[in-house]
């Protein structure tokens, strides 16, 4: 009986580990299939491998960009300084640039992308250790920007909303 019991339980194991074996496989296939040289994927899924910043400055610029080219530094240090005010990632960040962007081309007001990473960062470095939410922050210049406000503007706006003091909820 206890032959048959380890017996039984080293196959399990066995076929686990097969099974778990496939997967990472499999994962490992999709990564490869997403870092192509040639290829810009419409978003940046949580486990694509692709560089958030090369892919963003290689949005912005219709193609595939060099891992050295000087947009995609510039883009990479837009981002990095973008993430240490936001609670989202890098590449969440830079999908909700891409949203922004397509948004404001649709209305006739487009901004680069790092234009718009660089002042939102300032806008949340004022926060301190209070992190603010990049997708809000982008929906709210959204709609200033839709009221007619340019650039300048509706950053200034953004900066006096997120000025206000934090409130703590009272029991």
């Amino acid at each position: 009986m206890r032959c048959l019991l380890l017996s039984a339980l080293a196959l399990t194991v066995s076929l686990t580990a097969c099974n778990r074996g496939d997967e990472e496989a499999n994962a490992d296939q999709a990564v490869v299939a997403r870092t192509s040289e040639t290829d810009l994927p419409a978003w940046l899924t949580h486990s694509d491998g692709t560089d958030p910043g090369r892919w963003l400055a290689g949005r912005e610029a219709g193609h595939p960009l060099a891992l050295d080219a000087p947009q995609v530094q510039a883009m990479r240090g837009s981002l990095v300084r973008a993430a240490e005010g936001f609670v989202e990632d890098r590449r969440m960040i830079a999908n909700r640039t891409v949203q922004l962007g397509q948004m404001l081309g649709e209305v006739g007001k487009g901004e680069a992308y790092g234009t718009l990473l660089d002042g939102f960062a300032q806008i949340a470095a004022t926060r301190g250790r209070h992190k603010s939410l990049y997708g809000e922050m982008c929906q709210h210049y959204f709609n200033i920007r839709t009221r007619g406000l340019g650039h300048e503007a509706a950053l200034a706006e953004l900066s006096a909303h997120e000025m206000r003091p934090l409130t703590r909820s009272t029991p």
